[in-house]
């Protein structure tokens, strides 16, 4: 067994997909920081042959590719026997019904209805359906791809995006749609091995559901110091995915944690973001890469034990 003194020169794969997406900023300042403190890494597309065994540590970063094939990541995370966040993390993530979990676990979530493929009686029957803008969502799904904002009166447009989600055979999600998020954009919470790092606002992702063009007041992304309201509830998210997960807050190398306050101000969760998720590093501090880092060798340091 690697003793602590064996962890400088271990190998860390960064996962990517077949496009490449690590020339991106964010992600080519991972590699330096990792050498740094004397540990090798490279980018390896995560659906090509590989010995990836062979790696000390698998850390999935662009892998944004997976989402019309989640099954096949899925089974290709189960094989690699090191990998950050774990394969039951990435299984439980990827599909956002994870959300009703964190619901019942008492977190502020923003309200939130799963409609099911085959649900009784269709889709428009049984929906409540919001009486304010809503987004229509699939369940599996990376950034705002597949999601859409309807005013109220677009209903029979959102009974059939919803059906278009459930001819894929995915669920669907429907949310009433949060006003802040045009004025303030979403504020982005970042952890490393459970520890807080840094936070980042990003604009609105989504088209307006009037077609008027006007995205509201948020700007984005730009770096921020969260409000202590918004870090709480961040907390209080990853406490309670650690106990719904049964795992140590610790074996979470990254989480993102993404918070939009309600109509009366208080933080709820949008999204919580623990597979492939943008960390916001260049608009952090110069030391969240080393931080990653660190979190990466505590990680590798832990496994040695």
């Amino acid at each position: 067994m690697r003793g602590p003194g064996d962890v400088p020169n271990r190998e860390v794969l960064l996962a990517t997909s077949a496009d490449r997406p690590e020339t991106g900023v964010d992600e080519a300042l991972l590699p330096d920081a990792l050498a740094e403190l004397g540990l090798r890494a490279d980018w390896a597309v995560w659906d090509e042959s590989r010995p990836w065994a062979e790696a000390d540590l698998v850390v999935l970063r662009t892998t944004w590719d997976y989402t019309n094939r989640r099954d096949e990541f899925l089974k290709w995370c189960e094989s690699v026997p090191a990998l950050a966040n774990p394969a039951s993390v990435v299984r439980w993530n990827t599909d956002k019904r994870y959300l009703g979990e964190l619901i019942s676990a008492g977190v502020p979530v923003t309200p939130t209805e799963v409609v099911e493929p085959g649900e009784p009686g269709g889709a428009a029957e049984s929906v409540d359906w919001p009486d304010r803008e809503f987004v229509v969502k699939p369940s599996v799904g990376a950034g705002s791809r597949g999601a859409v904002r309807f005013l109220p009166e677009q209903r029979a447009e959102a009974v059939r995006h919803l059906r278009g989600l459930h001819e894929e055979g995915v669920a669907a999600l429907v949310q009433p749609y949060q006003p802040a998020v045009d004025r303030e954009g979403e504020t982005a919470v970042v952890f490393f091995g459970g520890v807080y790092s840094h936070g980042f606002v990003k604009g609105p992702l989504l088209d307006p559901a009037d077609d008027s063009g006007e995205l509201g007041l948020a700007k984005g992304p730009f770096a921020t110091e969260p409000a202590p309201e918004l870090r709480r509830v961040a907390e209080d998210v990853l406490d309670a995915t650690s106990a719904l997960l049964g795992i140590p807050r610790r074996e979470l190398l990254y989480a993102r944690v993404d918070l939009v306050r309600g109509e009366d101000g208080a933080p709820m969760l949008l999204e919580l973001e623990l597979t492939e998720p943008r960390l916001g590093f260049s608009l952090a501090d110069r030391a969240a890469p080393l931080r990653f880092a660190s979190a990466v060798r505590s990680e590798l340091a832990h496994r040695a034990e």
